[in-house]
């Protein structure tokens, strides 16, 4: 299926998916792969449509109280952003330790991982729809987080890193977190799965009888204590298909895309709003006619962070309908262009909150929930801040 079919990059196709979300169903449903989940996700991410967008769309039609399963899963993202902006880079490190030392797991993912091909179907299905349309489902990211981590080995930063740039939804905060959760080092406790999981909420040919996850969960608990030297998974790898190769990792947008340097004498003394991939929502009702929207890509954040085409052809097609200039080149470089401008304005955004203060005024994305300021450990101590005396969903709007 193709990437346009799956996910139209539209703010139009963000709103029927809203308009389709049947809590109910999602409710008793969402841990299934073929439940009713909302695949708002890729839409959430690059700022298509808002947090408070969705739970407006949704209660709309629906009165849900505040503590309805969709509104809890809502505040996940919330307060992931939440961690991050206490924790800052730390999110990339272990936050506590696992069940083994950092430097008991491996610090490279193995081929027939990242070919598809390790003979266990859960995690060669997983792969190939995450190739095949840059989205897996929230449970099969648990299962193939957990059999990385705790059935080969390979240690959890090294699998975000390569999850998050396949993923078109992928964000930091929410992809690193969720993978130390599972890790145990970011939790109580590590994320452990076996095929009867598996069998109750995929489909047939993700099931994984006879296979390495076969097993209790106590025996998988014990073998995810076990050092790498002693833990060798059991494993067949089978050949690689045409639907299996990873495809390449971008640090620069697609030649035909159509970028162009940052120009100085383009936004020379003229007011200038900047969108960049995630602020991919209308444009601010206030501007003033004369503004300038620039599209920006800084290649200082990609070459550190690469995406897939995929997720590259996205945030560009729905960029192009916004903006009236496309720039990708350095942040030294766009701050240049820009110091001339009467004023640069924007959306503020950690992802790129290295580099976008120094050369906009920004606004503060919006949020769903009331703002928590002391910083919490765990998301029930933030949830019971955030939603404390809200009965109705429809109050947090």
């Amino acid at each position: 299926m193709k990437l346009s079919e799956t996910f139209p990059p539209t703010r139009l196709a963000a709103f029927e998916r809203i308009q389709g979300v049947r809590p109910g169903d999602y409710a008793r449903s969402r841990n299934a792969l073929t439940g009713a989940v909302t695949g708002l996700s890729p839409y959430i991410t690059h700022g298509l449509v808002s947090l408070p967008e969705v739970l407006a769309g949704v209660t709309q039609r629906h009165a849900l109280d505040a503590q309805h399963k969709l509104v809890f899963e809502l505040g996940w993202r919330e307060y992931f952003r939440h961690v991050w902006a206490h924790r800052g880079d730390e999110i990339f490190e272990s936050l506590r330790e696992g069940l083994l030392p950092d430097d008991g797991y491996a610090a490279v993912l193995p081929a027939d991982i990242r070919q598809a091909c390790t003979g266990v179907p859960v995690i060669d299905m997983a792969v190939r729809t995450l190739y095949a349309t840059g989205y897996v489902h929230n449970h099969a990211r648990m299962w193939l987080a957990s059999y990385i981590v705790h059935i080969r080995k390979v240690k959890w930063r090294v699998a975000a890193d390569w999850l998050y740039g396949h993923l078109l939804d992928g964000d930091l905060a929410s992809n690193h977190l969720s993978f130390q959760w599972v890790a145990g080092t970011g939790s109580s406790k590590p994320y452990l799965f076996n095929a009867d999981n598996v069998a109750r909420y995929a489909p047939e040919n993700w099931h994984s009888p006879g296979s390495v996850i076969d097993q209790s969960y106590e025996a998988l608990d014990r073998f995810a204590r076990q050092p790498m030297r002693s833990s060798h998974a059991r494993h067949e790898a089978r050949a690689v298909s045409a639907d299996s190769v990873e495809p390449p990792l971008l640090t620069v947008p697609p030649p035909d895309l159509g970028w162009a340097l940052p120009q100085a004498s383009a936004v020379s003394n003229r007011q200038v709003w900047l969108v960049h991939p995630w602020n991919l929502g209308e444009l601010p009702a206030s501007l003033p006619a004369e503004t300038v929207v620039v599209g920006v890509f800084l290649s200082d954040f990609h070459r550190l962070w690469p995406w897939s085409e995929k997720r590259w052809r996205f945030v560009a097609s729905r960029m192009a309908e916004l903006v009236q200039l496309r720039w990708h080149g350095d942040a030294a470089d766009t701050a240049l262009a820009l110091k001339g401008a009467l004023q640069v304005r924007s959306v503020d955004e950690p992802h790129l909150k290295a580099w976008l203060d120094n050369f906009a005024v920004c606004e503060e994305a919006p949020t769903l929930f009331p703002a928590v300021d002391k910083r919490c450990g765990s998301f029930s101590q933030w949830w019971t801040r955030a939603s404390q005396g809200v009965a109705l969903a429809s109050d947090f709007l």
